[in-house]
């Protein structure tokens, strides 16, 4: 099993900067990919970033060049820095853990940019 525990949203103005913090606890030994997600009201749940054990990373389109995702291996904990953020940012942000056979998800943490 895996947990995770996700920090760092609020409220900000459109053009300022947010990071999430994840930290997982448990066999975190197990994880091969670490995410983030994100959910607006009546949206569906949409990847906004992965890392993987390699630390190859990817990002959808809208975030690229806004938003970085890092991990400290040391602490268990993944960070998603997110810069310029827009109205259209606004959702709760789930942290994501995949190994062979599962998935996890943290608890989610609202981000919302006011315009």
């Amino acid at each position: 099993q895996v947990h995770l525990v996700e920090s760092g949203g609020g409220l900000v103005q459109a053009g300022g900067s947010l990071r999430l913090s994840c930290a997982a606890s448990g066999n975190t030994f197990t994880i091969n990919a670490m995410g983030w997600y994100r959910q607006a009201p009546g949206k569906q749940r949409e990847l906004v970033a992965v890392i993987r054990s390699g630390a190859s990373t990817n990002y959808r389109d809208s975030v690229k060049g806004r938003f970085a995702i890092s991990r400290d291996n040391a602490k268990n904990t993944v960070y998603l820095q997110m810069n310029s953020l827009k109205p259209e940012d606004t959702a709760v942000y789930y942290c994501n853990a995949v190994d062979s056979s599962k998935n996890y998800w943290g608890q989610g943490t609202q981000v919302t940019v006011s315009s």
